[in-house]
């Protein structure tokens, strides 16, 4: 079983690998924040990737090519797709279900402050879901900046997360043109997946 497991996870970096490069192994993908204006972290600072598993993480996996070069942390659920895919990152695991539960909104906000005041991240960034939102609302009262991507999947009405932490959202970027009737501020780059 665990050899199964580490093969789908080779063949599924090779498969991305490939969707990422050129002949060449150029990255033929540059970062939508990148693409977006967005300013890197200071040198040696944290990238904290925020979100929850499944295909918000997908998403936020997609962009390799950019946190790779940064020192980074992944906020996230831990779940067996999280934990394989994860296997060789640093990772603060978060408590989930986060809808509807107070008690697990409270412990991600602890969470969220002690992560914060020991990483000191240069940015946070997020595909949602409501993991996100302490760590939104910790870095705008801390002056960090933070990066929100809006789902792939959610064209025809914007997402409870993407409302409810579009206050404390320093660049939004949208998947879709689409979606800029809800956010006009959010910068299009494109599907991520």
């Amino acid at each position: 079983m665990a050899g199964s497991t580490g093969r789908w996870r080779l063949q599924s970096r090779e498969r991305s690998a490939r969707r990422r490069t050129g002949p060449g192994g150029d990255v033929t993908r540059p970062s939508p924040a990148a693409d977006a204006g967005a300013k890197a972290p200071a040198a040696g600072r944290t990238v904290l990737l925020v979100c929850s598993s499944g295909g918000h993480l997908a998403q936020l996996l997609a962009l390799e090519p950019w946190w790779s070069r940064h020192a980074r942390l992944w906020v996230t659920f831990r779940t067996p797709d999280a934990e394989s895919l994860l296997v060789d990152e640093r990772t603060a695991w978060a408590h989930h279900p986060t809808t509807r539960s107070v008690p697990n909104l409270l412990r991600n906000t602890a969470l969220a402050l002690r992560t914060m005041r020991r990483e000191r991240p240069g940015l946070v960034i997020t595909t949602g879901a409501g993991v996100a939102l302490p760590f939104f609302i910790i870095a705008k009262l801390t002056k960090v900046p933070t990066a929100y991507i809006e789902v792939y999947d959610r064209i025809d009405l914007p997402t409870l997360t993407a409302r409810l932490c579009r206050p404390f959202t320093t660049l939004f970027l949208a998947q879709w043109e689409e979606q800029r009737r809800f956010y006009p501020e959010a910068v299009v780059v494109g599907n991520l997946l």
